[in-house]
């Protein structure tokens, strides 16, 4: 790390770069990428478990961070058996998608490829494939 650099800055310039993870930039904000993500999952009968407002809960702790949100997913009828099958799968389970903002006000969503998770867990087939067109439309 550069001196003068904030932490958070270091981590984004690598956050890119992290195996298994795909990243694609967002022209939303960080809300409203969340916003189309829960709508295109919802509109596919994919349930929504939890959505985190990271910053949010930074500020409650008297800390800041740019706009950070985790969207927490799955389905029980796909998953269950794939973690009865596979049952290490269940550490990746239900599935998460991170919007996040940079240093440079730019914005992007994150995501463990479908490839890092079938290799990860050795999967037959690919179970998680077409969610990555979905995190694609959400980006449009």
């Amino acid at each position: 790390m550069k001196m003068g650099r904030r932490p958070h800055e270091a981590i984004v310039s690598t956050t890119m770069n992290v195996a298994g993870l795909r990243t694609l930039p967002s022209p939303y904000s960080v809300q409203e990428t969340i916003d189309r993500l829960t709508n295109l999952l919802r509109s596919k009968g994919i349930k929504i478990f939890a959505r985190i407002d990271q910053a949010a809960e930074a500020q409650a702790a008297g800390l800041s961070m740019r706009p950070t949100e985790l969207l927490i997913f799955g389905d029980p009828k796909t998953g269950t058996p794939l973690m009865n099958e596979y049952p290490s799968l269940a550490v990746d389970l239900p599935l998460k998608a991170l919007a996040w903002e940079a240093a440079d006000s730019k914005v992007y969503l994150s995501f463990n490829s479908a490839e890092y998770l079938i290799e990860r867990h050795h999967l037959a087939g690919e179970p998680f494939k077409p969610l990555e067109a979905l995190f694609a439309r959400a980006t449009e």
